[in-house]
């Protein structure tokens, strides 16, 4: 799926979108122990969250006018917050640890850095 930064044809070449993906993965192995009682609190939240960020970069790179793009971008950065949140409920709660999650905390750093780069990509090319 990565490819060269000049061949970009469709979302699934965005290494955000594919980054993205990876972080869905880990949030669902999170989840997968936490307890049974969240499962329509928390782990669905985490879980929804984690989904809308590379479905909002899919969406947005599938619309038709670089503003429509920029705006699901922003509503993408918008889950990863909620996520970031969630993750740290989750440690206040003894879900789960720093430690657990160091890794996805990276993860998202780097999500995040994309994302707040995205905009001013997009609109650098119509400028």
């Amino acid at each position: 799926m990565n490819e060269d930064k000049a061949k970009v044809e469709g979302y699934r070449d965005l290494i955000v979108w594919q980054k993205s993906i990876t972080l869905v993965k880990q949030i669902y192995q999170l989840t997968q122990n936490f307890l049974t009682d969240e499962k329509f609190g928390l782990i669905s939240q985490m879980r929804r969250a984690a989904v809308s960020i590379p479905s909002n970069i899919a969406e947005g790179q599938a619309r038709r006018t670089t503003g429509d793009y920029v705006r699901f971008v922003s509503v993408a950065e918008g889950s990863l917050a909620e996520l970031d949140t969630q993750l740290i409920v989750a440690i206040e709660l003894s879900f789960c640890t720093k430690i657990q999650i160091k890794e996805i905390f990276s993860l998202m750093v780097e999500i995040r850095k994309m994302l707040n780069a995205l905009p001013r990509s997009l609109m650098s090319k119509i400028n």
